[in-house]
């Protein structure tokens, strides 16, 4: 996929996850879903399946990630450290990975 950040095709058919999709990754031991897009799941799909399927099963999701493909590594850490504010649907994180662990 070509990288569609800062354009109108960023959120204009999307990738994402269908619902068997998230269903593996709950079964399977996922511990966090990254998405390089505007939404880990079918925005068409008002029953949200993705996200009705891995939030209550403990498994975070952080959307809107961008540049994705520079982590090259396959060992890294990654961090989503929260900035400080309240009162917020969704949570802004400060998110990068570090080959250091």
């Amino acid at each position: 996929m070509v990288a569609a950040w800062g354009t109108y095709l960023y959120f204009v058919g999307h990738p994402y996850l269908v619902e068997s999709a998230a269903e593996y990754l709950k079964n399977n031991d996922g511990r966090i879903v990254e998405a390089d897009s505007y939404n880990i799941g079918d925005v068409l799909d008002s029953r949200r399946p993705v996200h009705t399927v891995l939030l209550p099963a403990g498994i975070p999701i952080a959307e809107h990630m961008c540049n994705l493909n520079l982590v090259q590594d396959d060992e890294v850490r990654f961090f989503a450290v929260p900035v400080k504010i309240k009162a917020f649907g969704t949570f802004p994180v400060r998110a990068y990975a570090s080959d250091e662990i």
